[in-house]
């Protein structure tokens, strides 16, 4: 596939949790050893339908709509990765779920990062999915083109699957513009948690496409943190990363389409399962 299908559809028990003065949809689906699992910007759980047998098929996967995101209506404060992580962690608590394991791609990928960054003791394994950890690490053009993400750039994005999805689940679908704004506001902040990524307690996998929005090197830079590929693994993994963290370069994938390939259910199962 060349893009993501965005609007694949979800089918599970579909909830709301009060955390954090936020009405937070989720779903579950399956059962299993339980993963939460967190749609990119402008998104919504539905991002990962076309992936989501397979995770569920020996996982119970909680499926999150974040803060302003698909069945989860915005509220009055920033859209930060930091209260977002809060949010999950919240979440978390709210099922009772025992050390589950985290899955985000995108602005989810920064939010299961931060998640795992300040409540490691919540999260069993982590797998950051096309998370860029510097702003400055995104390719120039894509800064330029996220600049222009604002309330007025609504008008032009009414063909588009983000508009599609948004106005077929979102509790208050004139709420598109208000969601462009606080989004494209949120990417022009400066951003560098490498000092807290070079911290993490818990076992991470790195996942990016071959050719995504920053370069291979950077997730490859994001693996050094975590003491990865600084020697050679030993013919009994006695070289591997101490911290069992693992980094795993997609091929022919993009930013865009990587959330609908079987490669990445197959890395992340792989990870999480071993």
């Amino acid at each position: 596939m060349n893009t993501t299908t965005w609007t694949s559809g979800t089918s599970g028990a579909g909830a709301y949790a009060e955390v954090n003065g936020i009405n937070l949809y989720y779903e579950r689906h399956g059962a299993g050893q339980p993963m939460v699992l967190l749609h990119g910007g402008l998104g919504s759980g539905e991002m990962f339908g076309a992936i989501l047998p397979a995770l569920s098929e020996r996982h119970e996967v909680i499926l999150v709509d974040l803060q302003g995101h698909g069945r989860t209506a915005d509220i009055d404060r920033p859209l930060d990765i930091r209260l977002m992580a809060d949010d999950v962690a919240a979440l978390i608590d709210h099922l009772g779920l025992d050390k589950p394991d985290v899955v985000g791609y995108s602005l989810g990928g920064g939010v299961a990062l931060l998640t795992a960054i300040k409540y490691p003791s919540r999260v069993g394994r982590l797998v950051a999915v096309s998370a860029n950890i510097r702003r400055a690490a995104i390719y120039p053009e894509m800064l330029d083109q996220q600049g222009q993400v604002t309330a007025a750039a609504a008008e032009f994005m009414k063909e588009t699957p983000m508009y599609e999805l948004y106005q077929r689940v979102a509790p208050r679908p004139e709420d598109f513009p208000r969601l462009l704004e606080k989004i494209g506001e949120a990417m022009s902040k400066d951003f560098d948690f490498t000092e807290e990524v070079r911290g993490l307690q818990v076992p991470t996998l790195i996942v990016a496409g071959d050719a995504d929005m920053a370069p291979p090197s950077h997730y490859v830079e994001v693996f050094s943190l975590l003491d990865g590929g600084v020697r050679d693994g030993g013919w009994m993994n006695e070289g591997r990363p101490k911290g069992g963290h693992a980094l795993a370069i997609l091929p022919g994938l993009t930013h865009y389409n990587i959330v609908d390939s079987p490669l990445l259910a197959a890395a992340a199962l792989a990870f999480i399962d071993q």
